[in-house]
């Protein structure tokens, strides 16, 4: 064999592959090209990879395998950011019209009331999937759009509501054969390659330096073989940086009530959901809240919530800045004609006292009641865990709860607005457990993530 014809072999060694029983074609690369790519998954463990919102089995290692079950949905992340690159990875479906993805420049938590992140999705695929109906061109294996506040300018084959671009042709092999992707991230254009093509192509994204983010939605598939060549940075912006990882993990699997006292009068109605946990208001346990097993001291506690009843009309107490109850023109109780869904909290430390409200008064969710009636406490603590705007989504709408505790000092953002800053709550333990409250009400919650600080328990 001449120097010429071994160089030509070399630089096409993903066609050689196939031809000596690998399982796909890759796209040739160079010497040097090859040389520069650097493994982002062991074959052994998921070192560098950590689970967003889904439990620990979700995704595991099987034979130099990442197996991922479907179950919840949701999304295991890389350990660092990445904004230039070149990804090439291996996949395939257990399952004919298995659902999955690869998501890019995602942030590190999950979007409000979603099981995803922020980011840019390139769609996998099983080619058993029919999206007939949902788009005119319903060839969707390796599209590539993006979600959740992300933007992206499609290019080539547009779908029909101009958001996402589809492969020029279907290139995707069916369950249980092994395909390979290969992502080109320049500058905030993506161009996907299946099976040794490409066929999609995304420019303008925003954000475009982030996590990279392996998918489950509902169906066994499997990841091997991922490796990264990272490019030259050109400094994107804070604007065009997603979020960062800031050290929450999952209190709620998606699975089953792990992290939770099941108490077997929970049975059937603190119900896991996929990634939601939905309550019917009906628990039969002699305690109807939902507890966690573990016990914590400070934290900052993220939690999804929205009502699921029809509301109705009720007069609620209208609440002053002070605390106070409003009163009307004949000193009498003021109330407000307000469309009403139910009742909740989250209980911190053990304490139902020390509960972060949920609920429709006109006051808004994230007051502390306990401290606010109690007239014992002084006039700035009652005050102070008074909301000082109702930042509640409509009736049906997700809301996001950033709940942080140190000490005795408790803040609590709403939708991305603070409605209690560093309120006093004189007396409240120093550690314990956090419960979802039982009030009789339908309710759900989702993405339930916390970050103990420094003082906190293991």
């Amino acid at each position: 064999m001449n120097h010429r014809t071994r160089t030509w072999l070399v630089g096409t060694i993903g066609w050689i592959v196939v031809m000596t029983g690998g399982a796909v074609p890759v796209v040739g690369h160079t010497n040097d090209e090859a040389s520069a790519f650097v493994p982002l998954f062991n074959g052994h463990d998921l070192t560098g990879w950590h689970p967003i919102n889904v439990g620990p089995d979700t995704f595991t290692v099987r034979d130099g395998i990442i197996v991922c079950t479907g179950i919840p949905t949701g999304l295991l992340r890389t350990e660092k950011q990445y904004e230039n690159f070149i990804l090439e990875m291996e996949w395939r479906h257990m399952q004919p019209a298995g659902n999955a993805g690869l998501f890019v420049w995602g942030d590190a938590l999950p979007a409000v009331g979603s099981p995803f992140a922020r980011g840019i999705e390139v769609q996998i695929l099983d080619n058993g999937y029919d999206a007939k109906g949902k788009n005119e061109w319903y060839t969707t294996h390796g599209d590539v759009f993006p979600v959740w506040g992300a933007t992206m300018t499609p290019a080539g084959r547009i779908c029909n509501n101009g958001r996402r671009s589809f492969p020029t042709e279907d290139r995707v092999k069916d369950s249980p054969e092994w395909n390979h992707y290969r992502v080109e991230a320049r500058d905030g254009e993506l161009r996907l390659s299946v099976n040794g093509k490409e066929v999609t192509v995304g420019k303008d994204c925003v954000p475009r330096k982030g996590y990279l983010c392996l998918e489950s939605e509902g169906s066994e598939v499997h990841f091997r073989n991922i490796k990264i060549i990272e490019l030259p940075s050109t400094n994107p912006s804070p604007e065009q940086t997603a979020g960062e990882a800031e050290g929450f993990v999952p209190l709620y699997t998606g699975v089953d009530l792990t992290n939770w006292r099941a108490d077997p009068g929970h049975l059937g109605h603190w119900q896991p959901s996929d990634w939601r946990l939905v309550y019917d208001g009906q628990s039969q346990a002699s305690d109807k809240n939902l507890w966690t097993e573990q016990e914590f001291e400070d934290f900052v506690l993220i939690c999804d919530w929205r009502w699921t009843r029809k509301p109705e009309l009720k007069p609620l107490p209208v609440i002053l800045p002070s605390g106070e109850q409003a009163l009307d023109e004949q000193g009498q109780p003021k109330t407000e004609m307000t469309p009403d869904a139910g009742d909740s909290g989250i209980y911190l430390r053990g304490s139902s006292k020390s509960q972060v409200n949920i609920w429709c008064w006109p006051v808004g969710s994230g007051e502390v009641y306990g401290y606010r009636t109690d007239r014992s406490m002084p006039a700035e603590v009652r005050a102070a865990v008074t909301p000082s705007t109702k930042a509640d989504a409509p009736i049906g709408r997700w809301n996001r709860f950033v709940i942080t505790l140190q000490g005795d000092r408790l803040t609590v953002v709403l939708n991305d607005q603070t409605v209690l800053d560093d309120a006093r709550l004189p007396g409240i333990p120093q550690r314990g457990p956090i419960a979802l409250q039982h009030h009789g009400d339908p309710i759900e919650f989702a993405n339930i993530l916390i970050k103990p600080l420094d003082n906190a328990a293991d």
